[in-house]
This record gives structure tokens, sequence and C-alpha cells, in this order.
């Protein structure tokens, strides 16, 4: 086993997981499986009421990482104050594209996802699925704006929903 990566990331340290958000790393531990010791990372997701367990020497493959600079964060809420992209694909193709930018972990693809989904009072009901994938998308975003400012998820709320209404007006 490579030591090398556990200096990476620590105890406590809040990473994000591609597929899961943001989850702190609870602790760094051994266990045997199918005869192989493993050194694994324990990370915990609060809110899901989840334990993620990941081997130590494979968490860059699966692609965790530290969580935004605050300078992605701002580069984050300046993409949501652009323009929405919607392609003319059909709706299955651009929802998978939308669950593939959810999924891969990058701030930058998530924002760009709650702003392209992102609808007013005044435009037309969204379909259950991109309500989904909205709210999905909504939820990572404030969850890693709230980590890297150190704190409250209502705050991060209030400033992706101020940033997003200040776009329509």
């Amino acid at each position: 086993m490579s030591k090398t990566k556990k200096s990476e990331f620590r105890p406590n340290e809040y990473v994000v997981y591609p597929a899961h958000g943001v989850g702190q790393i609870v602790s760094i531990e051994e266990q045997e499986i199918a005869g192989l010791k493993l050194e694994l990372f324990v990370i915990s997701f609060e809110k899901e009421k989840m334990t993620l367990r990941v081997p130590t020497h494979k968490a860059a493959t699966v692609g965790m990482r530290s969580l935004s600079s605050p300078e992605i964060v701002d580069k984050a809420l300046a993409t949501l104050k652009g323009k929405a992209r919607v392609k003319r694909a059909m709706w299955s193709r651009r929802a998978q594209e939308y669950e593939q930018k959810i999924n891969s972990g990058d701030l930058l693809a998530i924002a760009e996802v709650v702003r392209d989904l992102h609808r007013n009072d005044d435009q037309r009901e969204q379909s259950y699925s991109e309500r989904q994938l909205y709210e999905a998308a909504l939820e990572r975003l404030t969850r890693e704006v709230a980590a890297v400012a150190g704190g409250d998820e209502a705050i991060a709320q209030k400033q992706v929903s101020d940033v997003l209404v200040s776009r329509a007006a």
C-alpha cells in the first residue's frame, strides 16, 4: 500500500466525492477485505445519513477532491449570473449531460446545470425530472459553497438564490 495519498486528506477535513457531494472524513482505518489489508477513508455524509469507505490509494482515481477554493466558488456564482444555455437536443440527451455534470463533482459544471435549469416564477413549469436534476445540482452547489465559507447551509442557500434572482431582474 502506498502511504503517499494519506497526507493529501486528513480526518475532520471536508472533501467532495463526485457521486455524493460534500462529506467529512471521519477517520482513516485499516480493514482486511478478501485477504488484503486496505487503508480506507471513512467519509460521512451527514444529510444522507450515509457512511462511505474509500480505499486511500483509489481516492484520486474516483475523483475525490478537496473543497474548491473561494476563487472557484466566486466563478461558480458568476456562472449563475449568465444566460441559461439550453441546447435544442432531446430532453433525454440533455438530462444525461446534466446528470454527468452533477456527478463529475466539478463545481463550475454543477453551477452550469443550476443556471440552465433555474426557472423564474413567470416561466413555464418544470417537469418532474427537470426539477429533480435542478434540486440535486442546487443541493451540491449550496453544500460546497457553505463548506468553503465554513458554515451555514442556510446562508449559502440565500447567497445562491440571491444570485439567481438578481439574474432575472
